[in-house]
């Protein structure tokens, strides 16, 4: 039997308005107002960082604001990205008993692999789930995707890159050199494929829309019915905007933490980068973690676990900190897709070395 789905597009939309409706998507689905989901989206240019990334590492802000282009912060984990009219956002919102399978990591798997299908089959081309979190093309990125449970809600997101300048977007963000190193590749832009690229025009953006169902539909048996946005939710993502999402505030929750007082380390794993920044009160034996800052290019579930993590580690022994990163994990068991816990540990670990 086919499981039915709603499909919504909203258009160009302002990012921060756009990741405003993600928000109230979210908070009405888990209460039984708003169907499984999928929706499409496109933005004007915007730079748009991950729930976990400090904005003044991951983008080039003098280009950016000399340029007009909008700066968001995602709810959702991952790293910096930068989108335009001419990239096809595409996101699932369900339900996990409607749809079940064990962890995030199996979602990722599945839903990539239907819409690189889906890609595939439309378009004649040979798209391919990359683990973690990628689609790729002859070992360049077409789609970059993420996701995470609320309950049993499912969040997952991903783009198709349509048609974009990978200079101009590469011009916006700051690419560590260790991440283009780990692929030897010497230029960003060799990074990232685009469908122009690959079939020699632009598609429409209804076929691509298309493409994406298509798969979806293959791989897991769903039925779609064209519908809007409903008032309510229209109503609360622009409450959303305006109360949390769209502010200063929360774009910039997460800016530059480094300071003289404050301590770091990164630690850079095949999946992304956990970076650690932490400041020490005491002396020597009796030195403790005043506080921590978690940033990084990651997806955990439930989103909250990092603030968790970092009120755990606070007023503990400088010395402990290791030990105090592993019962956390223990307890709290939560669901990483891109990292493993002993990439906080030894990031947390080096920085508390580096102030001790």
């Amino acid at each position: 039997m086919a499981i039915n789905f709603r499909v919504i597009d909203t258009g160009v939309r302002d990012g921060r308005l756009q990741i405003a409706f993600d928000d109230a998507l979210i908070d009405l689905h888990k209460s039984g107002r708003s169907p499984d989901t999928v929706r499409f989206m496109r933005f004007p240019p915007t730079a748009l960082v991950g729930r976990h990334q400090a904005v003044n590492h991951e983008l080039k802000l003098d280009h950016i604001r000399n340029n007009a282009i909008g700066i968001v912060r995602r709810i959702t984990g991952g790293g910096a990205i930068y989108l335009d009219s001419g990239q096809v956002g595409w996101e699932i919102v369900l339900s996990r008993k409607r749809l079940p399978l064990p962890t995030l990591a199996d979602y990722t798997a599945g839903i990539c692999a239907a819409v690189a299908d889906g890609l595939s089959r439309t378009f004649g081309i040979d798209a391919r789930f990359r683990p973690r979190n990628d689609i790729e093309v002859g070992g360049k990125k077409l789609s970059g995707t993420g996701g995470y449970f609320d309950g049993d809600t499912l969040i997952y997101q991903g783009t198709v890159l349509v048609d974009v300048d990978p200079a101009a977007m590469m011009a916006c963000l700051n690419v560590p050199a260790p991440k283009l190193a780990k692929r030897d590749l010497d230029q960003s832009e060799s990074r990232v494929t685009t469908l122009k690229a690959l079939l020699g025009h632009t598609p429409g953006i209804e076929e691509v829309h298309g493409a994406v169902l298509s798969g979806l539909q293959t791989k897991f048996g769903l039925s779609f019915e064209i519908q809007t946005p409903t008032a309510e939710e229209e109503a609360l993502a622009l409450r959303r905007l305006t109360e949390e999402i769209g502010t200063d505030e929360f774009v910039f929750s997460i800016d530059d933490p480094r300071s003289e007082d404050v301590f770091e380390a990164t630690t850079t794993s095949s999946g992304g980068s956990v970076s650690a920044f932490v400041r020490l009160e005491g002396e020597r034996q009796a030195r403790r973690i005043r506080e921590v800052l978690l940033t990084g290019d990651f997806f955990v579930t439930p989103p909250r676990m990092v603030l968790d993590l970092e009120a755990h580690l606070r007023g503990v022994p400088a010395s402990q900190a290791g030990a105090c990163v592993d019962r956390f994990f223990a307890l709290a068991k939560p669901d990483l897709l891109t990292i493993a816990p002993a990439d906080f540990r030894t990031a947390i670990e080096n920085a508390v070395a580096a102030g001790s």
